[in-house]
């Protein structure tokens, strides 16, 4: 799959990636200054709305923060449309971080909504961009069957533009395989059409360049030639023009019509120089040198080799630099220079063994997302099969007691089969309320038993521990699925137990990062000292397990910790799936300090060594700078201070 295609398919799908940041500053401004006059409650929810999507490109945290009070407020006015229209902003503020889980959910509620106002608009939208999630995971089938959905709910409301979008992006699932090419060509045929019929210039440009490309694949270079030039008059002037001139000119090497295609890269070179695209330019070099080795000309297919390295090495273009590196062992071979010839033969298969590594963790990746995916919706069913058993009790009880009323006899008679019932139902009722009490805090969870409902609080001071596994790529690699689940698994049972112990609320997991948080639900004075001290007792786990598990040749996991004290908001979300979440600066923060701590270091902010400097030794590290936060005071804390 070309990155070209990729990138149009989310550009299509998310309709966000064409807007520049200084409109953006603008529009936020301006957006935030309407949202202190005096509004309706459904204005106030459409301009949080607009001003969420002013933020996906600069600050996607943001973005969903701002998306999340837009969503509180729609639910309370109960305003769908625009509750909605959060969720979907939600879940584009996961989705360009990579935080595809939260991402998936949002989407899939969001989904739910525009389901039950009918809305079959938002309903493909939604199925599209959960498509998309899952062709980046590598799940194609999955990915296949959420845009066919797609397509065809957009072909009943006859949306020209989301069918499009349906059948360019069923086309990039096929063109993965070499065995489902035919299927690619025929959806890319429609698009084709389609564009043609509305007569959209730059629709028609990415409709031809997909034949193009799938025509070059299948060895078919006239065919790929006749659409290669439409997609070149269609994208003149547009960032997307190299793509449509370096097909060309692979095509016209091909067919050894050299000049041609050393002019056709040139071409596509200049004007990606011009735009300072800088993977149009590498590969533009790469099909340069391609076209002058063919040609005999071996001096000018290494100097522009050499020229793509430039540009492709730091920018981590694997494929154009594998390319290059075996272009270059050949070249060196046919000049007799063996020394550079092995040179470049030993940095072409250290870089195929690191293409090689990524695909695998990819697949991995896929591993994870589904079972993390899976686990957590069978939490949240197991407890919903809970909750209705519960109400079949209540009915149970209700219906006795009026039978009591009817007439005493008929309780005599049913005493016995009432009182086995009962302890029964007791039973029931105490593994709800465990289950319960395992997903929400217990203040939390009788809130919502209590009232069906759970407010969302701000808490002025919580601690926000955050961790992260280091060589967890590498452990992933020398284990099996089972295995790496299983070690998972082993480490955050023994993190959970360590929080309870402590007093701390587990937030929740993602991947291989651990969340939790001290002073709520009920706030407290301790937190930031707990909080330390369940994270130092983590370390001596992490510690000791690895020392274990390298005395019996085992891959071991690595930790590294941070933790930030400051205001958070917390409360529950989710329709009918929910969990106990906190947001806000203050576990931003926090992930920026386990991000920028070391391995086997609990890395602080100053905020938090502010309250537990008498209680801890730590060890300032100076203003160290955090992305996305400037220039923060640090400090590893070593232990317990001497007074301890």
């Amino acid at each position: 799959m070309n990155k070209k295609n990729n990138h149009f398919i989310i550009l299509i799908t998310l309709f966000f990636l064409c807007l520049k940041t200084s409109a953006q500053s603008n529009e936020s401004d301006s957006l935030t200054k309407l949202l202190s006059t005096n509004l309706p409650d459904t204005a106030r929810v459409d301009i949080l709305n607009a001003l969420s999507k002013s933020y996906f490109n600069t600050s996607p945290d943001t973005s969903v923060t701002i998306a999340m009070s837009s969503k509180l407020l729609a639910e309370k006015i109960n305003y769908k449309a625009g509750l909605a229209l959060a969720l979907k902003n939600m879940g584009i503020g996961y989705y360009l971080p990579g935080k595809y889980i939260d991402a998936i959910k949002t989407w899939q509620q969001a989904l739910d909504v525009y389901n039950l106002i009918g809305d079959k608009t938002g309903v493909a939208n939604m199925l599209s961009n959960q498509g998309a999630i899952y062709f980046n995971q590598g799940d194609d089938a999955k990915s296949l069957e959420l845009h066919l959905k797609s397509l065809k709910i957009s072909e009943e409301i006859n949306d020209t533009l989301r069918i499009l979008t349906s059948l360019v992006n069923i086309g990039a699932v096929y063109l993965n395989k070499p065995a489902t090419y035919d299927k690619a060509l025929d959806y890319f045929r429609q698009s084709y059409k389609l564009s043609q019929a509305i007569n959209d210039k730059y629709l028609i440009g990415t409709s031809t360049a997909n034949l193009g490309e799938i025509y070059y694949k299948m060895g078919d270079d006239d065919t790929a030639l006749f659409y290669l030039n439409q997609s070149v008059k269609a994208y003149e002037g547009t960032e997307d023009l190299p793509y449509s001139l370096n097909y060309i000119g692979r095509v016209n090497t091909r067919k050894k019509n050299f000049e041609e295609a050393i002019r056709n890269h040139t071409e596509a070179y200049e004007f990606a120089k011009n735009l300072n695209t800088s993977l149009d330019m590498t590969q533009s070099l790469v099909g340069l040198a391609q076209a002058y080795y063919a040609k005999g000309d071996i001096e000018s297919a290494i100097k522009a080799y050499k020229q793509s390295l430039d540009i492709g090495i730091p920018l981590k273009a694997l494929t154009e630099v594998k390319d290059a590196y075996e272009g270059l062992s050949k070249a060196y071979l046919n000049k007799s220079d063996f020394v550079n010839a092995f040179q470049y033969q030993n940095l072409l298969l250290a870089i195929k063994d690191t293409i090689y590594n990524t695909n695998t963790d990819k697949k991995l990746g896929t591993l994870q997302f589904t079972f993390d995916l899976e686990k957590k919706e069978s939490q949240i069913d197991l407890l919903s099969k809970e909750q209705e058993l519960q109400q079949q009790v209540i009915r149970r009880q209700k219906f006795v007691r009026n039978s009591f009323i009817a007439g005493f006899a008929v309780v005599l008679l049913f005493a016995g089969v009432f009182f086995r019932q009962r302890n029964r139902i007791s039973k029931e009722k105490h593994r709800s309320e465990e289950l319960l009490l395992n997903i929400l805090p217990e203040k939390t969870a009788a809130e919502l038993k209590e009232t069906g409902k759970a407010k969302t609080k701000r808490f002025e001071s919580v601690s926000v521990l955050f961790t992260d596994f280091k060589n967890f790529t590498q452990a992933s690699e020398e284990l099996t699925p089972e295995e790496l689940v299983e070690e998972i698994n082993h480490c955050y049972s023994e993190f959970d137990r360590i929080v309870s112990k402590y007093g701390i609320e587990k937030i929740k997991t993602i991947g291989d990062s651990y969340m939790c948080a001290g002073g709520l639900p009920v706030p407290n004075d301790t937190h930031h000292s707990d909080i330390i001290a369940a994270a130092l007792e983590m370390t001596r786990f992490i510690e000791k397990n690895r020392e274990e598990r390298i005395e019996k040749g085992l891959p071991y996991f690595e930790l590294r910790l941070g933790i930030h004290t400051g205001p958070v908001v917390a409360g529950i979300v989710g329709i009918k799936k929910f969990a106990y979440d906190i947001w806000g600066d203050t576990v931003n923060t926090a992930s920026r300090m386990e991000s920028s701590g070391e391995v086997g270091k609990l890395n602080i902010s100053g905020a938090t060594y502010e309250l537990v400097k008498d209680k801890f030794t730590c060890i300032y590290r100076g203003k160290v700078e955090a992305k996305n936060k400037g220039l923060i005071d640090m400090y590893f804390v070593e232990g317990y201070a001497a007074t301890q």
